[in-house]
């Protein structure tokens, strides 16, 4: 194994920036992952925003990401049972890197006829979605309402839903071009939520007055406060994203006259005593889904690592539909 990677870093710039560093080793409970693939989330862009020296930021280098897979490169004392060339998939900081030392509790096994360059699209969407719906103590028979359907945590959020059994999946997107995409995942009713659309009695409508039984909203803004009286009387309304931005006014009235509960979630790498629960459940509960196929991320674009500013440029775009990848070779 060669001592020396390419990595993509934070904190030299406005851009990622490719460069030489040492392979890190495994310690204690920790597994070495050769890398080859890493899929991009909105969040990338904000971290390397926070890190830029030139526009203000903390200047602080570290490798990005957090999205990959490959297989086992070296085993850690302590480290579980994974052996060395075991394929695998997960999320942990510093993955867009052709080697990152991972906890072992963290790490998800990759079906063998799941590629990297598909399999990388899928920890973070899987943990953060089947979180939410535990967060929620989702049952099957229960209905669910997805806002921001379209984004790439939610198309996978509906495949999950619907593995789980829901019983009706309600997804909203802003744009009409991606309702039969959405009704392809398993929607049974998409709502456009263009200007002026009344979100509660479109649900309201679908659900023959009854309203969703579980919400995933991912906008929040207005689009959060308009969930509450679209979710059925003692639902269960979890925030997940704020692409709308943190704020929203509420009806306490909807809060408290349906006898609403409202989660947020936050799923990171500090909280293992919450996170490892969840990852154990998915390997249970959702994998074997992922192994036949049912359960697959939309990729928009997979570029090699050295095309890391297009990747950049397509995440700024907010045009992609699905995930865009970087593959290492």
């Amino acid at each position: 194994m060669t001592s020396t990677m390419k990595a993509l870093l934070l904190g030299r710039g406005p851009q990622w920036v490719l460069d030489d560093m040492p392979v890190p080793r495994p310690g204690p409970g920790q597994v070495l992952v050769r890398n080859l693939a890493a899929a991009t989330n909105n969040a990338d862009l904000a971290m390397l925003a926070d890190a830029d020296p030139t526009h203000g930021g903390t200047g602080k280098e570290s490798i990005a990401g957090f999205e990959y897979a490959g297989e086992i490169a070296a085993v850690g004392q302590d480290a579980g049972d994974w052996k060395v060339a075991d394929p695998v998939m997960g999320t942990f900081p510093s993955s867009f890197a052709e080697y990152l030392v991972v906890d072992h509790r963290f790490v998800l096994p990759r079906p063998e006829d799941l590629v990297p360059e598909v399999a990388c699209a899928l920890p973070t969407a899987l943990l953060t979605e089947f979180g939410a719906l535990s967060a929620a103590g989702f049952r099957p028979g229960q209905s669910v309402l997805s806002t921001g359907a379209s984004t790439s945590i939610g198309m996978i959020g509906i495949q999950i839903a619907k593995t789980l059994g829901a019983s009706q999946i309600i997804a909203t997107t802003r744009n009409s071009d991606k309702t039969d995409l959405l009704t392809k995942l398993g929607a049974d009713t998409v709502i456009v939520t263009a200007k002026g659309t009344d979100l509660a009695h479109a649900v309201l409508a679908a659900t023959n007055g009854a309203g969703a039984d579980v919400v995933l909203d991912h906008v929040a803004g207005d689009t959060f406060a308009a969930c509450l009286p679209a979710t059925a009387v003692d639902g269960q309304v979890v925030n997940i994203g704020r692409l709308a931005g943190p704020s929203a006014t509420i009806d306490l009235d909807a809060l408290s006259f349906r006898h609403l509960t409202v989660h947020g979630v936050s799923f990171g790498f500090t909280r293992d005593w919450e996170t490892v629960p969840i990852l154990e459940g998915l390997r249970a509960e959702v994998l074997p889904a992922v192994d036949r196929g049912d359960i697959t991320p939309v990729i928009d674009t997979t570029l090699g690592v050295e095309q890391h500013h297009e990747a950049a440029d397509l995440l700024r775009s907010a045009n992609t539909v699905g995930k865009v990848v970087l593959t290492f070779a």
